[in-house]
């Protein structure tokens, strides 16, 4: 027969052991609840009126906290999915938007780089024309349209990174977080085109602090 204080001793062990199951309980249940969680998608998701034409993650490549000044290029990432059963033709364009706004800014040519190489025709100078200077060469590089043939249930993709960048040339403002490029994407499949704004892409990590900032902070800690 057990003593009273043997009894005590059982019985605490027995609620520590209840109160230890219960948080792991709760533990797994907000990690099982963590697990399924998927990051926010920034960029712009839609589909041509007849859903011939996905676009996925149409958004402009963030490079830094200050964005992109007017005059400059900016390369853009999509993805391009022909749903059909044929081949289709996709053109990428940009053309400013009337009553858009200030945060909406367009840009003089949508063009692939490291596309095609030009013709022979083209690339011979003619008697007349002066050889280009090294910095004129490098200010302005040859683009190759965006214009794209997808083939049925293929895709077209511009990720960062890649060999070949979409590329913005000639922004006519700044281009930052919190404004948006004007785009028109035109397929064959469907005479109605779609105009669409794509945003700065969130970065993946914060931007680092102000020197200002971290000796007010260590100040502060002291």
């Amino acid at each position: 027969m057990r003593s009273l204080g043997t009894r005590r001793v059982a019985m605490a062990a027995g609620v520590a052991t209840v109160a230890v199951i219960g948080l792991a309980g709760c533990s797994a249940g907000q990690v099982a609840e963590t697990a399924i969680l998927q990051p926010a998608v920034s960029g712009v998701n839609t589909t041509s009126p007849d859903g011939s034409l996905l676009i996925r993650n149409l958004q402009v490549v963030y490079n830094n906290t200050d964005g992109y000044k007017a005059g400059d290029t900016a390369p853009i990432e999509v993805s391009l999915f022909n749903q059909t059963e044929s081949t289709i033709t996709v053109l990428i364009s940009s053309t400013p938007q009337q009553g858009a706004g200030e945060s909406v800014v367009s840009a003089q040519q949508i063009g692939v780089s490291g596309g095609a190489a030009p013709s022979a025709a083209a690339s011979e100078p003619s008697p007349s024309a002066s050889e280009p200077s090294p910095s004129e060469s490098a200010a302005a590089p040859e683009l190759a349209p965006a214009r794209f043939t997808i083939e049925p249930h293929s895709a077209e993709s511009f990720m960062p990174g890649d060999p070949q960048e979409l590329r913005a040339v000639g922004l006519s403002g700044d281009l930052a977080n919190g404004s948006a490029l004007a785009l028109t994407v035109e397929s064959s499949a469907t005479s109605q085109p779609l105009q669409l704004l794509a945003p700065v892409a969130i970065p993946l990590s914060p931007a680092p602090r102000a020197s200002g900032a971290a000796d007010e902070s260590e100040e502060g800690g002291n």
